[in-house]
């Protein structure tokens, strides 16, 4: 079996690409070892001892390291434990997966959540994808698009810019609605 990696825009984050499928639908993010405890995946990673994050996407593993150390040291260990997983057998998340878009909208904004979320599918998750994370609708209110980062996205450098520059843009010339983006902890 052969990984490719792929480096991110957040320096603290590789992308993982096993070749196969990881999740047939969705998306999983583990902020910790407690958090993973559905997902032998996960489960592993977290067992090399130097990982903060693992997020879960269609064809990628997403992994962020902890800060005081390198790459260098730490890549060969979370690069056995894909392989160990995928040799395995075991599925990445066992028992049922909660949809990545469990939110229904109704009311008087539904028109525009339902805008709101065709962008974020079509043209922006998409592209962040390819970067090694996820960005997810959680709420409009008052001209304010609430949205959780996840994967390589949560804590980049770069986020800020991508939520002002990139996504509130794209939404503001759409849906003149919309006044500001902000994110949100998950």
């Amino acid at each position: 079996m052969f990984i490719q990696t792929e480096s991110t825009p957040n320096p603290a984050t590789l992308m993982f690409l096993p070749g196969q499928t990881v999740l047939e639908d969705g998306t999983a993010d583990f902020a910790s070892v407690e958090a993973a405890a559905t997902s032998p995946l996960a489960r592993r990673i977290f067992a090399t001892g130097s990982v903060r994050g693992v997020f879960l996407g269609r064809d990628f593993v997403t992994v962020t390291k902890s800060d005081d150390l390198s790459w260098d040291h730490v890549k060969p260990a979370i690069l056995g434990a894909i392989m160990e997983h995928f040799q395995s057998g075991d599925a990445a998340i066992e028992g049922p997966q909660a949809a990545a878009h469990a939110d229904q909208a109704d009311g008087p904004d539904s028109e525009i959540v339902a805008q709101i979320k065709e962008l974020l599918d079509t043209r922006v998750r998409p592209a962040v994808a390819n970067d090694g994370g996820d960005i997810t609708f959680h709420g409009f209110d008052r001209g304010i698009v609430y949205l959780y980062m996840k994967g390589a996205c949560a804590g980049c450098p770069s986020s800020t810019l991508t939520l002002k520059m990139g996504i509130e843009n794209l939404l503001r010339h759409y849906i003149p609605e919309v006044l500001e983006v902000r994110a949100v902890a998950a």
